[in-house]
């Protein structure tokens, strides 16, 4: 019986509202595909790109990605993305797990929207109070 292995490590990443489901598979060469187009397409700044690439440049490793990515803005669904790839690095070597934790890849960001209360013009802010 020949023993079977793993085609693919799936993880979750998230930020705000923004939900990424990546999927990695070992290569000898990095290549990006985030909802069928290429990194470069989909993240067309450099900045947003290096979100992206950061947890593969700490632990010197090359992965074929699949990802799709929904929800918020397009930097939040960068850091998502970066979320569920250091994710996955840890699921396929835990030695990385340091690595990465310092860097603050691993922490899922609670920064989120707060929501709007009632009497209120936003979240917190008050109208205008008047004496008379």
């Amino acid at each position: 019986m020949a023993t079977t292995k793993k085609q693919y490590i799936e993880t979750i990443g998230r930020r705000k509202t923004a939900t990424a489901r990546v999927r990695m598979t070992e290569a000898t060469k990095a290549s990006y595909v985030i909802n069928d187009k290429d990194l470069a397409t989909y993240f067309p700044t450099e900045e947003l790109q290096k979100i992206i690439t950061d947890p593969f440049k700490i632990t010197e490793k090359a992965y074929a990605v699949s990802v799709h990515v929904k929800g918020s803005g397009i930097h939040s669904q960068a850091e998502a993305v970066r979320h569920g790839l250091a994710r996955a690095l840890v699921v396929e070597d835990e030695s990385d797990k340091t690595k990465l934790k310092q860097e603050g890849f691993l922490k899922r960001d609670p920064r989120s929207k707060e929501r709007r209360k009632f009497g209120l013009k936003k979240a917190r802010k008050a109208p205008q109070w008047s004496k008379r």
